[in-house]
């Protein structure tokens, strides 16, 4: 019979630890001037710890490949670090993976904000956003 888990495997608590320490060591430690706004989104690790893929986001889509050729640059760095602020027995190599996840999310608001200005312009329907601010300063 399986045992029921309790909260977080251990490795998805490393990998919390360790987005925590690189997004404060990309925002502090990090001197390369390539590396514009970068955020960590999210980690993760191999199951023997060896490996970490890290994913990341910058603020302007512009600056995207110079941020990863930084990233990777400093990437020895940012394990040394690593290991000296984490105390595990092998410090994980870094991957760098820039996250799509945000710019997609982006990208479906857009179409659901224009479908549904279509579809209102189409049925004759007013704006319901409006009325309701209307509504809430007459209280």
């Amino acid at each position: 019979m399986a045992k029921a888990r309790k909260g977080f495997s251990r490795a998805d608590r490393i990998a919390e630890q360790i987005q925590r320490e690189l997004a404060e060591l990309v925002r502090t430690g990090l001197k390369d001037p390539r590396a514009g706004w970068i955020t960590i989104t999210a980690v993760h690790v191999t199951r023997d710890y060896s490996h970490a893929k890290v994913f990341y986001t910058v603020m302007d889509e512009k600056t995207r490949e110079v941020s990863q050729e930084a990233l990777e640059h400093s990437a020895g760095y940012l394990r040394s670090e690593l290991g000296r602020s984490i105390k595990m027995f092998t410090t994980p190599q870094l991957h760098f993976v820039y996250d799509e996840s945000v710019s997609r999310g982006m990208h479906m608001t857009s179409l659901i904000n224009q479908v549904a200005k279509e579809d209102a312009e189409k049925f004759g329907q007013v704006d319901a956003a409006p009325a309701a601010d209307e509504e809430g300063s007459a209280e």
